[in-house]
């Protein structure tokens, strides 16, 4: 048997550290936080996607008690910016996460769900999506694609009839 490893780039440094429209993409997403609906897990995520035209998208979990009928946050976000905007392509997504009175203090990413979608805008769009992952102590992870946080991942290619 032969073995491979994956490996993934991450950034990871402090809110200071980031680029100011770093920093407003996280505060979009930290703000939106308060709009979610999360009556069961009281787990509020929020999400922040800059577009190509210098647009901010936002969007916010929503939960329903049948729950595979719910909506992440980073979904709501980039299929509203989608649809508003079906030429722009999404650059870049910040997420953070707020529970019980205070934001997580372990980093957000994205669900599987969510990180299909998001390799689907890439491919969709031809251009990296950077991810931010905002965690509560104000450190912040990074990816300049999200092929880095779903490797071996499913696309059209596979799709393909040869």
């Amino acid at each position: 048997m032969k073995e491979i490893n994956l490996t993934a780039k991450i950034g990871v440094y402090s809110l200071g550290e980031c680029t100011e429209i770093e920093k407003k993409l996280i505060e979009a997403a930290k703000n939106v936080t308060s709009a979610a609906y999360a009556p069961y897990s009281g787990f509020q995520v929020g999400a922040a996607v800059l577009l190509g035209n210098g647009e901010i998208i936002v969007g916010s979990n929503q939960e329903n008690a049948a729950y595979p009928s719910g909506m992440c946050a980073e979904r709501t976000a980039v299929f509203f910016a989608n649809s508003s905007f079906p030429s722009e392509k999404v650059v870049m997504m910040a997420l953070a996460a707020y529970y019980n009175g205070t934001f997580v203090k372990a980093v957000t990413a994205p669900c599987g769900a969510c990180r299909q979608v998001l390799l689907e805008t890439e491919n969709r769009f031809g251009a990296l999506l950077k991810v931010l992952m905002y965690s509560g102590d104000d450190t912040v992870y990074s990816v300049n694609s999200i092929k880095e946080l779903l490797p071996l991942s499913f696309g059209e290619e596979m799709l393909r009839k040869e």
